[in-house]
């Protein structure tokens, strides 16, 4: 039997996804006000094919890891996962990083069922716990989000929940394709997609990109690429509904981005979440190892 250790190359993986697409949220929150949506989808995007194919070179299967004989799983893939970046950019645009992650944090909680429904894993009960416990503070997280008034705030809770649900269903496809398609593939078609879909949209009023802009838009792009090798790597290495509470860890990140670069402090409730979703990954990490059907 497999022991709980075996967990560990999945686990940092997942962390530091966690990192760079929190890192990556700040910077999209830092250009939204000036920059188009679908604008930002494309450098986003294309950008992001740079190091998702030095990766592919790296690991020694350039050009042919990209090869893939099921392209109606990327397009599906892509699609939705484009969608999903778009409504993620929309909630950076309206609400502040800790309070667009905190909704996209629900992702995890909605990804349980699916993983027990489509991948047959079997949910222990200190996982589920851990994740009640992080989908808690998470709860906690929203208030504030949820008690900013206007219409703009509402949008963006709006758009963070649609996220969450969408995300939900990406991973869960993701961890399905990796069984016949490389990282480095489901990564490549997905950053192709969006920045087809990103250039489209260039007849809708794309803008002139001052420097800091363009900077921000590009560090966006390799921070996006990376998070997405890191955490399709850590799905095809451990189960789904294992790796959920350490996305939580994000959130920490964003209280401290929020901080340094935008000067928003988080109130009580916002502490009160990054214990509970910090005791969330620390149950999870103690938990016995989630087993499969």
């Amino acid at each position: 039997m497999i022991g709980r250790f075996s967990l560990a190359p999945g686990v940092l993986l997942r962390l530091t996804a966690a990192f760079l697409i929190t890192a990556m949220a700040a910077v999209i929150h830092a250009v939204a006000d000036v920059v188009p949506l679908g604008q930002i989808i494309f450098w986003r995007s294309a950008v992001a094919i740079v190091p998702i194919c030095v990766y592919a070179a790296l690991r020694g299967g350039f050009p042919r890891a990209l090869a893939t004989r099921h392209p109606l799983l990327h397009l599906t893939r892509g699609g939705f996962g484009v969608l999903s970046m778009a409504l993620s950019f929309l909630s950076l645009t309206y609400l502040p990083v800790a309070n667009a992650m905190a909704l996209s944090y629900l992702a995890p909680v909605l990804t349980l069922p699916l993983a027990a429904v489509l991948l047959g894993e079997r949910l222990s009960p200190r996982i589920l716990m851990a994740v009640g416990l992080g989908f808690a503070g998470v709860l906690a997280m929203l208030g504030a989000a949820l008690e900013m008034p206007g219409e703009d705030a509402l949008i963006g809770v709006a758009a963070g929940l649609g996220f969450a649900l969408t995300t939900a269903f990406v991973r869960v496809h993701i961890k399905t394709m990796t069984a016949t398609e490389t990282a480095s593939a489901i990564a490549f078609y997905f950053a192709l997609t969006g920045a087809v879909i990103g250039l489209a949209t260039m007849p809708f009023g794309w803008v002139a990109l001052a420097s800091p802009d363009l900077v921000g838009l590009v560090a966006a792009g390799l921070l996006g690429g990376l998070a997405h090798i890191a955490a399709t790597e850590a799905t095809a290495r451990a189960p789904v509904s294992a790796l959920a509470p350490f996305d939580f860890t994000g959130l920490v990140w964003a209280l401290g981005f929020d901080l340094l670069l935008f000067q928003v402090v988080s109130g009580g409730w916002g502490l009160i979440g990054v214990l509970a979703i910090s005791a969330a990954a620390l149950t999870v990490t103690l938990a016995p190892r989630a087993s499969q059907g």
